[in-house]
């Protein structure tokens, strides 16, 4: 069944991506055709000095809104001036958010303490400039959640737990710090059995849908590199695992995305 135009968010997608090259356009067609009105193109690039992947799409396509951060893989790289430069870019009308930001224990790009200093940086900036943030986490849920304890608890700010991974437990705790909850295409995998229960029972009003393509396609098309238009697929089946009509989801979820990341201006007068 396909969605009414502009149903869908993809809350986060790495559109600069070099595997876009080719066809960047046809990418992002073949995702308004699927009813995806808005895509999040998240800014850390190959990470600093280079800011600015997400600001360039979001200059050149009405659809594409951006963000600006270091990814953790990337904290070696980082520098007090690196924060002075997200500082500036984030006044960028089409900037929503700072991140994608965190730590990865995993693969371990960058040594663990910089990881460490680079996120806490990255919160209190985001503090600073009253945005929300976008928290990247791989091995290393405790830390991640002890840094959000320190520096975001008490910002009265939200959040986005990117491709959230964990289950039940770590779900509870990321909602009562003020987050939602993003799913990707890691929900459709038969092993994925935390995240689909995390999935079930998560507020309504507190998920979101995201591919972070060119990664994690979502079954049928596992394997494959993930483009925006693949969210309908996760969508679908966040809406089976909680027994809900897919135009609910849809609804649900691009209805947080704004009101997380697209307040209305207040009015004057």
């Amino acid at each position: 069944m396909s969605l009414r135009a502009g149903a869908l968010v993809d809350s986060h997608c790495h559109l600069d991506d070099s595997r876009f090259e080719g066809d960047r356009e046809e990418v992002i067609l073949r995702a308004q055709q699927e009813g995806v009105g808005l895509m999040l193109s998240i800014g850390t690039c190959e990470g600093p000095p280079d800011l600015e992947a997400g600001i360039r799409l979001a200059e050149k396509y009405e659809c594409i809104y951006a963000t600006v951060g270091v990814h953790p893989h990337d904290a070696s790289k980082a520098d007090d001036r690196s924060l002075c430069r997200m500082e500036e870019l984030a006044a960028h009308p089409k900037v929503l958010a700072l991140g994608e930001m965190g730590l990865d224990f995993y693969y371990d790009n960058s040594p663990r303490d910089q990881q460490r200093t680079v996120f806490a940086g990255q919160l209190q900036l985001a503090r600073k400039l009253r945005k929300p943030v976008i928290i990247h986490t791989r091995d290393a849920w405790d830390q991640t959640l002890g840094i959000l304890e320190k520096h975001w608890r008490g910002s009265e700010l939200p959040g986005i737990m990117h491709c959230f991974s964990g289950g039940p437990q770590e779900a509870r705790q990321c909602l009562a710090l003020g987050f939602y909850l993003s799913f990707a295409g890691i929900l459709t995998y038969p092993k994925a059995a935390a995240v689909a229960e995390a999935a079930r029972e998560a507020p309504l009003d507190r998920i979101l849908v995201e591919t972070d393509a060119p990664y994690l396609a979502p079954v049928p098309h596992r394997g494959r590199r993930n483009e925006p238009a693949f969210v309908a697929e996760t969508a679908r089946k966040l809406a089976a695992l909680r027994g809900a009509p897919l135009e609910e989801i849809a609804a649900a979820t691009t209805a947080n995305f704004r009101r997380l990341c697209l307040p209305a201006p207040e009015a004057t007068g």
